[in-house]
This record gives structure tokens, C-alpha cells and sequence, in this order.
């Protein structure tokens, strides 16, 4: 692994070339802010010195601060490992400094790499350069003096935009707006930068502090009122995430204060946020998302992913539409099968429509729609599946059914295709019980609307080959899916996790707590819409079918609620015909049914658990617990039984399958943070006043009694790895 390193050439023209160093993107690491340091001084040291270059090496200026200085923050719990860039190096050696410093920039510029830009006297780029403050997305704000001097450069208004929607822009576009002051192609960039810098130097081009600029900000009222809407739309759009009010804050202290008031503020706000558990969420997930691909005994033993470049679909309902659309997006050749012409041309319709409702949202360019729709074949019979790939089925969640199309699969695919099922529920062992090629069958579940939703788990079964998960997850990451490996189990890793999450909302309308109040405990928790809403716009056969699954497997902790066959019955299937636990009127909000409280009051009547015969009163805080205990439970059992390679996978998973709130950090860091003491004392209290289906796991009692994370690797020999 390459060392961070920063070097200085003095040229003849007197200009010091500072170099830094540190692959693949040039992270801003302590020893390359220590070398920044080092080299600045010697330069204002040196007489021979007129003026100063900075530059990134290989292609790239920076991609920003180096985040695992964050991890350890966090895993310290102070601040001691954070340096102080923003005033001692941007500040006082390069703004503030006796010779001009000029910014020589390729690639990217993010984060800290802009603030370091933007601390220069000028700023000369290549084309297509992205440039950008994405800080927001860790739960900080940019803390090197991005607030202050973002503002000063491009205007109030679009600095708000970068900065809080984390939005890049290009080279090209900061030229424009000011940012950058000249464009120039590569082999030219040392040579402009230099020249530029000389004539800084020797007063023929202006030497510009920017953070003493105020021209852009506007006139005072004006620039506190775009403040204002700012900060109204982000309590809209970013719930629950300190980091964007704090960001607006800051900039307003400098507009009222003055630039070095706002740097000396945004020091301040950025370490509190750093210690935020909004930020140890953020950082972790950061983290875990990159974790998903190392599996070992599969990414470590020197295997190379085979080219996918045909794949059929079996299958053309909503999954299987849906699965053909990501891959045809990504120039995957696909080969739909269906039982009839009619089917098929329904899928095939499905597929379209998909494509042109991204094309009409201007999220794909017409000739990328007619391209992808060119990698679409339809077939009914399988004359097509002689050159395949990799196949995956997407019927039916019926056993027979899919091991007949799996004997028939290994009987006309190549032998080194891969068979690939998207079944949510089915044993895979079971689905490839009658074939002869069980090392090649595999689970690729996506999540529906499947070329929207970015998780891809991937389900390895007892003989599934490494070589198989390795493929898939190539083909997951070609189609821009995050795929996390999983072990094979009732539901797998992700629905098993959250099988209790509806069950434990029905119990709590059972026990006399009302509907509509516990959609928005777990709205302002931070997920998209409430179980309830949830179910609504699943339709309720889903859920009936799913409940009576977990009921055979999970028989010691489900419970069966009355309610959704009684609003079946009712004539009632959710978003499907309008009617359900919301009213759903084209071009407006859902808004709660009264009309279904006379149903709730017969559900309760059949269950007959309300304490005395009187609802439960309960606080907010305690209806969000009794939702999501029981779902960190059930993730203690999944890591108990090896489901899941590491906790941080089952964090990502919950993240990207079922939008947990990213800024909690996933379902077990959420249960880490809360607490494995009070969880588990929790759900004891809850057994003994409402039955089994709270009871704590042995998992969680271990963890919860010896003071272990949840989070911690299993180091019991009782623990049951399904990987």
C-alpha cells in the first residue's frame, strides 16, 4: 500500500510546486496535513520562494478528509484524533499567508479538497472536474471553512444547494459561477497555475482572500431570507438530522459576523456534530457499506468474476419485470420467458413502462431508453437459453413448481450457468432438492420495485459454490445494487429480521393503542410511511400470505392478528382499490379512514388482550420501542445463527431493504446506541404483561447481561453459521 507523502519543487521561476500524495484519491490523512504544514513553512521560509502551487498527484486533487479519522473519533469518544485544519493550515499559512498560493486541480476536488481549494488565491482546473462539499452525508458540516467561503464564491443561494442537498458540480459549471477562474487542459495546468501564481506575486492579477469577500452574499435581508426558506425546507426534507440546521446556522453567523467569525463558529459546530450519534450512524453505515463485498472464503481466495453478459428472466410480473429492467440497464442482454403470449406481452409492457417513467422523469436520456429496450428478447420456450449465462427465476412462491423449472434449467443452460431464484421465502435447498447441479444454485432476492430498490441479497444454500456468489455479486454491483451475502433460513436476512415489525404493530392496535398514531411514531422516527401505510401499499394478500410463512417457522413468537383478514373481508386491499386503513384520492395525500375504526373495535372484541378490557396507555417513545425491540431481537437471532456474515451487513441490509434511516446506522447499531441492557430489560417486562411474542432471544440475554455490544463478532460455540 502506497505511503501518503508530500513533496516540494522550487522551480527557477521561484514558484513551489507543493505535491500531495496518498492513492486512490488522495484522502486529506493526518501525515498529508502534516506535510502541508511542513512544506508551507519552508516556503514562506525561503527567499528563493515568490509564490505557491498546490496540487493533488495521479489525476485527482483530493476527494476530502480522511473519514477513518472519524471512526476513531467515534471509537474514542473524544476529540483528540481530529486535527486542526481549518484555522492553522488554510487560515493563517495558506489564506492568510505572505506569498499567494494558487489551487492546480484535476479529477476532484470534494470535501476538504474543496475547502483547500477554495483557501487559495485562485483556482486554475482541467475539464470535468467534480467539485463539491458532501459532508452533510457523515452528519457534519464542511469544517475547514466550506460554510464561510462557499457563499462568497458562488452566491448564498447555490452554496446552500451544495451544500445541503450534497451536490457536486463540475469544473465547467465553477467557472461559471465563480469558483473557478480558469479552465485549461491538462497538459497545460502546471504551466497556467504557475504563471498565475507569479503574477499574483507581482500584483498584475488580483491577490483575492475569499473569505474576506461579501460582494455575492447580497444585500442583508435578502440573504436571510433565502436562510430562512432554507432552513423551512430542510425540516421537511432532512428530519431528525441536526447537520443541516447547523450548516445554516454557521453561514448565518458569518453573514451577520463576519467570514473569520463564521470559520471560528463552524470549528465549534463541527466538532459537537462529530460526536453526534446522527453522525456515528452516517460514518457507520459509510463504513458498512463497504464491508458488504469482502466475504471470506469467496473474495480472499484469488477468484475472478466470469463475464455475465446474457441473462433470462423467468417470470414477468412485477419482480421479474422489474429484475429485467435493472439488468437491460446496464447493457445485460436479456431473454424474458413466460408461459403465454399474453403474459409476455405484459411483462414486456411492464418492462417499457418502467423505462419510460424514467426517461419522463429526466432520469435516463431517450437514447439510453432505446438502447436498453434493444437488450430485451421475449421467449416461451427455452431455445434461447443454449448460450445463457445465468438464469433467474422470478414465478410464484410455489415449491413444485420451481423445482420442475429447475430441472428443466439444468437440462438446457450451459453447465456453468448460473440458476438463480428470487424467491423471498423458499428454502433453496429445497428448490434445487431434484437437480444434480446444487453448487450452482443461488438466491438473488431483490426487493421490489426491483430496479429501484438498491439492495441485492445474495443467498448462499448448503452447496453453493464461491465462485456463483462471486459472479452474482459482480453482476450486483454491474447493476448498481449493494450486494450483502447471506445464509440460507425462513425469509433470509433482511424479512426475517423484520418479520415482527407489522406483528408487533397489530398487537399494539390490539391492545387498544391507536393506528394512525403509531404510522407517525415510526414516520418521525425517520422510516419513509408507518407499518400500517406500509401494508396499504403492499396490498394485504402479501401480508396474509408472509404471516401464515412465519407462523409455521416462527410458530414460538408470532402473532396472529384478526385484523387484516377482517378488512379483506370488508372489501378493503390498501393503495390497490383505494380503500384501506388511509382513503387514496389521485393527486392528493392519504389521509386516515375513520370509517375502518369500527373494524379495528371488532378485531379487538376477537383478540380480547386488552388488559381489563381497557387500552394500554402508552407513551410515544414506548410505541416506538414496542415496534423496534422486537425487530432487534429477531436480528440478535439472525446473527446468532450466522445468517449474516457481520452485524454491519444486517445494518446495511435494513438500510437499503427496508429504509431504516441511514443516519440511525442500521438495526443493530440502533440497538447498540439504544442500549442491549434496556432493550432487554424491556422485552422481559413486555412478556410478562403480554406473552411470548416479546420474549428476549438467549443472544440478546447474553449480550445484554456480560455488557457486549450486539454488535461484537460472536465468539460462542454455540453460534450456528449458515455462511
Amino acid at each position: 500500500m502506497a505511503r501518503a507523502r508530500v513533496t516540494m519543487e522550487v522551480g527557477p521561476d521561484g514558484v513551489a510546486v507543493i505535491t500531495f500524495s496518498n492513492p486512490p484519491v488522495n484522502a486529506l490523512a493526518v501525515p498529508v496535513l502534516a506535510g502541508l504544514r511542513e512544506k508551507y513553512d519552508e516556503a514562506m521560509r525561503r527567499d528563493d520562494v515568490k509564490a505557491i502551487v498546490v496540487t493533488g498527484e495521479g489525476g485527482r486533487f483530493s476527494g476530502g478528509f480522511d473519514i477513518n479519522v472519524f471512526e476513531a473519533v467515534h471509537r474514542a469518544g473524544n476529540l483528540e484524533a481530529l486535527p486542526d485544519f481549518s484555522i492553522d493550515i488554510i487560515v493563517n499559512r495558506i489564506e492568510d499567508g505572505k506569498k499567494p498560493s494558487v489551487a492546480a486541480i484535476e479529477g476532484l476536488a470534494l470535501g476538504g479538497g474543496l475547502e483547500l481549494v477554495m483557501g487559495c488565491h485562485a483556482r486554475i482546473a482541467v475539464p470535468r472536474v467534480q467539485l463539491g462539499l458532501p459532508e452533510l452525508t457523515l452528519g457534519v458540516i464542511p469544517g475547514a471553512g466550506g460554510t464561510q467561503r462557499l457563499p462568497r464564491l458562488v452566491g448564498l443561494e447555490k452554496a446552500i444547494e451544495i451544500m445541503l442537498l450534497s451536490k457536486s458540480i463540475t469544473s465547467e459549471e465553477g467557472y461559471k459561477l465563480g469558483l473557478i477562474d480558469a479552465i485549461v487542459s491538462p497538459v497545460e495546468l502546471l504551466k497556467v497555475a504557475r504563471l498565475w501564481a507569479l503574477d499574483i506575486a507581482e500584483r498584475r492579477k488580483p491577490w483575492i482572500r475569499s473569505l474576506h469577500k461579501s460582494d455575492k452574499l447580497g444585500p442583508l435581508p435578502d440573504a436571510q431570507q433565502i436562510v430562512k426558506i432554507s432552513r423551512q425546507q430542510a425540516r421537511q426534507t432532512a428530519r431528525n438530522m441536526p447537520q443541516h440546521q447547523g450548516c445554516l446556522d454557521v453561514i448565518e453567523t458569518g453573514i451577520l459576523q463576519g467570514g473569520y467569525a463564521g470559520v471560528l463558529q463552524e470549528a465549534k459546530v463541527f466538532k459537537d456534530l462529530v460526536l453526534s450519534d446522527t453522525s456515528r450512524g452516517l460514518v457507520h453505515v459509510f463504513f458498512a457499506q463497504r464491508m458488504t463485498s469482502k466475504v471470506p472464503g469467496v473474495s480472499d481466495i484469488g477468484l475472478k468474476p466470469r463475464p455475465v453478459k446474457k441473462v433470462a428472466v423467468i417470470g414477468g410480473g412485477l419482480m421479474g419485470s422489474g429484475i429485467a429492467t435493472a439488468l437491460i440497464l446496464s447493457n445485460i442482454q436479456v431473454v424474458l420467458k413466460e408461459i403465454n403470449p399474453e403474459f409476455l406481452l405484459k411483462g414486456k409492457k411492464s418492462i417499457e413502462g418502467n423505462i419510460k417513467s424514467l426517461v419522463k422523469r429526466g432520469k435516463l436520456a431517450q437514447e439510453k431508453a432505446e438502447k436498453a429496450l434493444s437488450m430485451l428478447k421475449g421467449a416461451l420456450d427455452y431455445s434461447d437459453f443454449a448460450d445463457l449465462d445465468m438464469v433467474i427465476e422470478a414465478i410464484v412462491e410455489n415449491v413444485s413448481l420451481k423445482q420442475n423449472i429447475f430441472s428443466d434449467l439444468e437440462r438446457v443452460c450451459p453447465p456453468r450457468c448460473i440458476l438463480a431464484t428470487n424467491t423471498s421465502t423458499i428454502n433453496l435447498n429445497l428448490i434445487g432438492e431434484k437437480t444434480n447441479s446444487q453448487d450452482r444454485i443461488v438466491g438473488a432476492h431483490f426487493f421490489s420495485p426491483a430496479h429501484v430498490m438498491p439492495l441485492l441479497e445474495i443467498v448462499r444454500a448448503d452447496k453453493t459454490s464461491a465462485q456463483v456468489i462471486l459472479d452474482l455479486m459482480t453482476v450486483g454491483k454491474t447493476i448498481k445494487k449493494v450486494p450483502v451475502v447471506v445464509g440460507n433460513c425462513t425469509a433470509f436476512a433482511v424479512n426475517r429480521t423484520f418479520f415482527p415489525y407489522s406483528q408487533s404493530a397489530h398487537l399494539l392496535v390490539n391492545l387498544g393503542v391507536d393506528l394512525f398514531r403509531i404510522d407517525r411514531v415510526i414516520s418521525d422516527f425517520g422510516l419513509p410511511i408507518g407499518p400500517f401505510q406500509l401494508q396499504d401499499l403492499a396490498g394485504y394478500g402479501v401480508a396474509v400470505a408472509t404471516t401464515e410463512e412465519y407462523s409455521g417457522a416462527f410458530q414460538d413468537r408470532v402473532f396472529l392478528s384478526p385484523l387484516l383478514k377482517l378488512m379483506i373481508k370488508n372489501g378493503r386491499n390498501g393503495k390497490n382499490n383505494g380503500k384501506g386503513y388511509y382513503i387514496y384520492e389521485k393527486g392528493s395525500k392519504p389521509k386516515p379512514d375513520p370509517s375502518v375504526l369500527p373494524i379495528i373495535e371488532e378485531s379487538r372484541k376477537l383478540t380480547n388482550i386488552m388488559p381489563g378490557g381497557k387500552p394500554i396507555s402508552v407513551s410515544d417513545q414506548e410505541i416506538l420501542e414496542m415496534i423496534l425491540f422486537p425487530v432487534v431481537n429477531e436480528g440478535c437471532r439472525v446473527l446468532d445463527d450466522g445468517i449474516v456474515i457481520r452485524a454491519s451487513d444486517l445494518d446495511i441490509a435494513s438500510f437499503l431493504g427496508m429504509s431504516f434511516p441511514s443516519y440511525r446506522g442500521g438495526i443493530i447499531f440502533w440497538g447498540d446506541t439504544v442500549g442491549p441492557s434496556h432493550t432487554y430489560k424491556s422485552l422481559a417486562k413486555w412478556t410478562s404483561l403480554y406473552g411470548n411474542f416479546f420474549k428476549p432471544s438467549r443472544f440478546l440475554e447474553e449480550r445484554a447481561t456480560k455488557g457486549i455490544p450486539l454488535s461484537a463478532p460472536s465468539t460462542s460455540s454455540t453460534s450456528r453459521s449458515r455462511l
